[in-house]
């Protein structure tokens, strides 16, 4: 999971107790629009920090250079995604990205995305759904595929 310039700390929060949960190494790609210790941010992950297996980056370009050395594709979620999120084919290895609530992912960002994907939205009016909300929908979409949803509660997948 990748979030690419998050600017509101209870979406990061969130995702990170998500990210906690299914045991998904979360990414954070500066700049963040607030300081780690924000209480929201806090507040919003809980007492599960501790089980976040976080890491920042000061730059695109930073992430980049790892997750280049640790292969897989570049997977962007974006209203403008090519396909639907659910007929999408997810990897082991595929890196998630999403970007900022405000702005969505960069133009250059999403061309280097080997895929992009959109969630489906029936009224048109809305723009994009919560980040947080999207995020979790996408993480566990893939996991859904990877068939790692299956093991019973308290057990490793």
């Amino acid at each position: 999971m990748v979030l690419v310039n998050p600017q509101i700390p209870p979406n990061t929060g969130n995702i990170a107790r998500t990210c906690a949960a299914t045991r998904t190494p979360l990414h954070l790609v500066a700049p963040l629009g607030f300081e780690m210790s924000d209480r929201y941010l806090k507040r919003a992950g809980l007492d599960y920090w501790q089980y976040v297996n976080w890491t920042i980056h000061d730059s695109l370009a930073e992430f980049r250079t790892q997750s280049r050395r640790q292969s897989g594709r570049w997977i962007g979620f974006s209203t403008r995604g090519r396909c639907s999120y659910t007929e999408f084919a997810f990897r082991d290895d595929d890196w998630l990205l999403f970007g900022s609530e405000t702005e969505g992912l960069s133009d250059d960002t999403l061309a280097e995305c080997e895929e992009t994907v959109h969630i489906p939205m029936f009224e048109p009016r809305v723009r994009s759904l919560n980040l947080s909300v999207s995020a979790a929908l996408g993480l566990f979409e893939c996991l859904r595929q990877l068939g790692t949803l299956r093991a019973p509660r308290g057990e490793t997948p």
